[in-house]
């Protein structure tokens, strides 16, 4: 669980007719590509993670061929709920018996299912699965939530552009530090209602980031504050030694 704490920022949400996943992607150093973060799985189906990537990419190939199993035994495709449902008690397994150390990963499914629409699950390394409207995972997800607590009332009747936007602006509050939210840290995968499982990163990214530039909502998160805050910290603590140095004196 502090696994998927640490990890990258990943934010989900989801609409009557989409579901969006969007994610932070981190990069070892200036010199490496960023880590992909959002994985397709199925037609309908794509994860976001947070966490551990190499065990996120064990439990996609496992996803990847239940589709597949599925699709040729029943020549139908997989439905969400009982995949989500299969994949935290997968998860589940490992904190039951010694052969496996659980899984470090926090996953978020969207998904759409013919008969019910969009769904967004989030599955935890302790094996349990919740389903939400909008939701956020990984390190500093807190200002994601609340952005998105703010504003998840209004997401049913959502376009699909106004969906990414909304997901682009809750991961912008994740951001660290100084730093912003860019095409090349930035990555967002969408599917719904006559539309496949999409993947929006680099210069098809640029166009939605351009139009939060406009709205002065692009930039870091909330350390800007805690900067500020530390920085009147500083010389409120030297006050306050001069003060009981002053007493000292006073006192001898």
């Amino acid at each position: 669980m502090e696994s998927v704490k640490q990890g990258s920022a990943c934010v989900g949400l989801r609409s009557k007719t989409h579901c969006v996943i969007g994610a932070l992607k981190r990069s070892v150093s200036e010199l490496s590509s960023h880590q992909k973060k959002i994985l397709e799985i199925d037609d309908h189906i794509g994860i976001g993670i947070a966490g551990l990537t190499a065990d996120a990419r064990t439990l996609a190939k496992w996803m990847r061929n239940e589709c597949l199993n599925h699709k040729y035994v029943y020549g139908s495709p997989m439905p969400p709920g009982r995949l989500a449902n299969s994949l935290a008690d997968r998860h589940q397994r490992t904190t039951q018996t010694y052969v496996r150390r659980p899984y470090g990963v926090g996953l978020l499914l969207a998904t759409h299912d013919e008969k019910s629409g969009p769904h967004l699950y989030q599955t935890c390394p302790s094996g349990n699965v919740y389903e939400y409207y909008a939701t956020a995972i990984g390190a500093r997800s807190q200002s994601g939530k609340t952005y998105l607590e703010k504003h998840y009332e209004s997401l049913g009747d959502a376009t699909r552009e106004e969906m990414i936007l909304h997901a682009l602006r809750a991961l912008a509050g994740c951001v660290s530090g100084d730093d912003e939210l860019t095409k090349a840290n930035g990555s967002v995968g969408i599917l719904g209602k006559d539309e496949s499982y999409t993947l929006i990163e680099d210069d098809e990214l640029q166009y939605f980031l351009d139009k939060l530039e406009v709205e002065g909502t692009l930039g870091g998160g909330d350390d800007d504050n805690d900067d500020e805050g530390g920085d009147a910290a500083e010389p409120a603590a030297e006050e306050s030694k001069e003060d009981s140095g002053d007493a000292e004196a006073m006192e001898t």
